[in-house]
C-alpha cells in the first residue's frame, strides 16, 4: 500500500509538472492572439486576457502599412522548398557519412560541424557578395537552396542512420539488386522519417523567422518575407501594436500546422519503435 501511494504521489507531482509546462507554452502564444483583437491603448495600458472589439481595425491599420498576404506568400515560397531540401538532402549527406568509408571522411565531417559553429550574422557580408556576383539579388533562390547544405541536419541524422541501420539490411538489398539511390530511397529515408520531421519543424521554423537575410538580399519591397513586414509595421513615432500582434497571429498559423503535419510522423516512428 505504502508503494503503491508513493507511486500515485510521483504520479500526481508529475501531471501536474506537465500541466503547468503546457501552460507556459500555451500563455504566449493566447496572449498573442488576445493582443490582436485589442487597441494600442488597451495593450500598453493594461493585461487583456479576454478578446477585444479592434480585429478589423487593427486588421485596417496593418494592411495600410504592408500587404501582410504578399508576405506570406514570400515566406511560403522560402520556406516550404528550403524544408524540403534539408530534409532529404539533409539525410542523404548523413547517409554518406553514416555508411560509406572513402578518404578524408572524418575531415571533411569534421568541416561539417566547424561551420555550425559560426554564426550567420558573420558570413552574411560574404553571403550577399556571393549572390551579388552570381547576379541572384532579390531572388529567393539563394535561401531555398541552402537547404542542400544543412549542416545542422547531417550532424543530427548521421547519429540516427548510424544507429537504426544496420549493414545487413543494406548488403540484403544489394543482393536483391537494390541501387545505392534505391537503397536510400526505399530502406533508410523510411527508417528515419521521424529524425527527418524533427529536422523539418526546427528548419521551417528556422526559415520562416529569417529576418537579417531577406532584410538584405531583397531590394523590392514587393518581395519581403513577414517578418521584415511584420518590422516595418513600427512606425518612426508610433507603434501601432494591435497591428503587430494581429500580424505575428498570422505569421504563427503555418508553424502550428507545419509542427501538427509532422509530429504525427514522429509519434507513429516513436510507437513503432516501442512496438519492436
Amino acid at each position: 500500500m505504502a508503494i503503491r501511494k508513493k507511486v500515485k504521489s510521483s504520479t500526481i507531482v508529475m501531471y501536474v509538472f506537465l500541466i503547468l509546462l503546457l501552460l507556459l507554452s500555451i500563455v504566449p502564444f493566447y496572449l498573442v492572439v488576445i493582443n490582436s483583437t485589442h487597441s494600442s491603448f488597451d495593450i500598453v495600458t493594461k493585461l487583456n486576457l479576454l478578446p477585444g472589439k479592434s480585429m478589423g481595425e487593427n486588421y485596417t491599420t496593418m494592411q495600410s502599412h504592408v500587404n501582410i498576404w504578399k508576405g506570406f506568400l514570400n515566406s511560403l515560397l522560402i520556406a516550404v522548398p528550403y524544408t524540403a531540401f534539408t530534409g532529404y538532402f539533409g539525410a542523404l549527406t548523413a547517409f554518406g557519412f553514416a555508411k560509406y568509408r572513402f578518404k578524408g571522411r572524418n575531415i571533411l565531417f569534421g568541416v561539417v560541424l566547424a561551420s555550425m559553429m559560426i554564426p550567420a550574422q558573420v558570413s552574411i557580408i560574404g553571403f550577399y557578395q556571393l549572390n551579388l556576383k552570381l547576379h541572384l539579388l532579390n531572388s529567393y533562390i539563394p535561401f531555398a537552396i541552402t537547404g542542400i547544405s544543412n549542416a545542422t541536419a547531417v550532424f543530427f541524422l548521421r547519429g540516427i542512420i548510424e544507429q537504426s541501420i544496420p549493414n545487413s539490411m543494406m548488403e540484403a538489398a544489394r543482393l536483391e539488386g537494390c541501387s545505392e539511390f534505391m537503397i536510400f530511397n526505399r530502406i533508410v529515408l523510411p527508417c528515419v522519417t521521424p529524425g527527418v520531421a524533427t529536422m523539418c519543424i526546427f528548419n521551417f521554423v528556422s526559415c520562416w523567422n529569417n529576418y537579417i537575410g531577406p532584410l538584405i538580399i531583397m531590394t523590392d519591397s514587393e518581395k519581403y518575407t513577414m517578418p521584415v513586414m511584420i518590422a516595418m509595421i513600427k512606425g518612426l513615432y508610433l507603434t501601432n501594436y494591435g497591428a503587430m500582434y494581429l500580424a505575428i497571429t498570422i505569421s504563427i498559423v503555418p508553424i502550428i500546422i507545419v509542427y501538427c503535419f509532422f509530429s504525427k510522423y514522429i509519434i507513429n516512428g516513436l510507437t513503432v519503435g516501442a512496438e519492436k
